[in-house]
């Protein structure tokens, strides 16, 4: 049987997956520092977390959804593998929409206090995998 802790971060990627933003963010603790590892972004609110985050990750593609998530209990951190999905059909960062679709692999840790409530975390992802899947970027010569 899954924790709580494993229980509330398939609830913040179900609420993802259907755009329920406040419900992502319910869980959290008022101070938060997740970083998204890629963009070197630091993220400190819950509100920021939505505003910066996934509101971010939405713009650019509004059919995002997490697939084939595996959630490795680790107490009270908790991570998760997965593949992100979608068709990129608005801007990320400085590339316009490309109408094509990324499948891409992230990992991601969520660290829970002892109420269950999500302090903070980590996203990493291949920003050449995704860049490439997208045709802003070339495949990379092989070696």
């Amino acid at each position: 049987m899954a924790s709580k802790n494993v229980e509330t971060y398939r609830g913040v990627h179900g609420a993802f997956n259907r755009r329920d933003f406040d419900a992502v963010v319910k869980e959290f603790a008022p101070s938060i520092t997740y970083t998204d590892r890629a963009r070197d972004l630091v993220i400190r609110t819950p509100q920021e977390f939505k505003d910066t985050f996934l509101t971010g990750w939405d713009q650019a593609f509004s059919d995002a959804r997490v697939t084939e998530a595996q959630y490795i209990d680790g107490g009270d951190t908790v991570i998760a593998l997965f593949v992100g999905r979608g068709k990129q059909d608005g801007p990320l960062g400085p590339f316009q929409a490309s109408g094509k679709e990324m499948a891409t692999p992230f990992c991601e840790l969520l660290r829970f206090d002892g109420s269950g409530r999500v302090i903070g975390g980590e996203i990493y992802y291949d920003q050449v995998t995704m860049l490439t899947q997208l045709g802003h970027m070339p495949v990379p010569a092989q070696v």
